[in-house]
């Protein structure tokens, strides 16, 4: 299934939201009137926990670039897939999720229909025209009853919203600036990745799409 691509001008209303399985929903422009102040949020953090390229268990080299703010962060290198309180490249902690993030990921897990939920970690990836996510699980949290709210800012892209079993056949859906995706309950372990971005300029982010996942890793 795929979703058509609109243009997201702020000026228009936003479109209504979209069930992409029982447990998900694709909130289409929902961070649109505050994309800009998410991306000063995101310049502020970056400044004091670079972007990087991180390397998974394999030795592969992640095509996006990552960092964090938070009271933990999420990193992978040659000894797993893990959070950490602290940013491996400095030995400091990482920054302080800006509220304005946390807000907005509490707001758009309550329209879900997730009520009450506190995000204690941003990951912050960039991708670049090339870059891509395979299909995996967000799995390293210690309590699966919290939903995943992400955040699309900049170039569009396409999000594959699979299954419980990495076989299983992913849905395709084209997510554009501003729109925000919610899964979990019965969605929360789907596998889930974006294909390679296209290449492209936006106003905003230049030849890149941001992407924000907020999740509460802890107890």
């Amino acid at each position: 299934m795929t979703l058509p691509l609109f243009d997201c001008d702020p000026a228009q209303p936003q479109r209504q939201p979209v069930s992409l399985a029982p447990g998900a929903m694709l909130l289409p422009g929902f961070a649109l009137d505050r994309a800009s102040a998410l991306l000063a949020a995101v310049h502020d953090v970056t400044r004091r926990a670079a972007l990087r390229q991180m390397t998974t268990p394999g030795g592969h080299q992640m095509s996006a670039q990552m960092t964090n703010c938070g009271r933990l962060g999420w990193v992978t290198d040659r000894q797993g897939y893990r959070y950490t309180a602290a940013d491996p490249l400095t030995g400091r902690r990482w920054p302080t999720m800006p509220t304005i993030l946390s807000e907005l990921a509490t707001s758009a897990a309550a329209q879900a229909g997730y009520a009450g939920f506190s995000p204690d970690v941003c990951l912050i990836n960039r991708y670049a025209p090339g870059a891509r996510m395979g299909l995996h699980q967000d799995k390293d949290e210690t309590d699966y009853a919290h939903p995943i709210v992400s955040v699309s800012l900049g170039l569009p892209v396409t999000f594959q919203f699979g299954g419980r079993r990495r076989a299983d056949r992913p849905d395709k859906w084209r997510l554009a600036h501003g729109d925000v995706v919610v899964w979990g309950g019965p969605a929360r372990l789907r596998y889930h990745g974006v294909l390679a971005l296209k290449d492209g300029e936006h106003a905003l982010t230049g030849r890149a799409r941001i992407n924000l996942t907020l999740r509460r890793a802890g107890p």
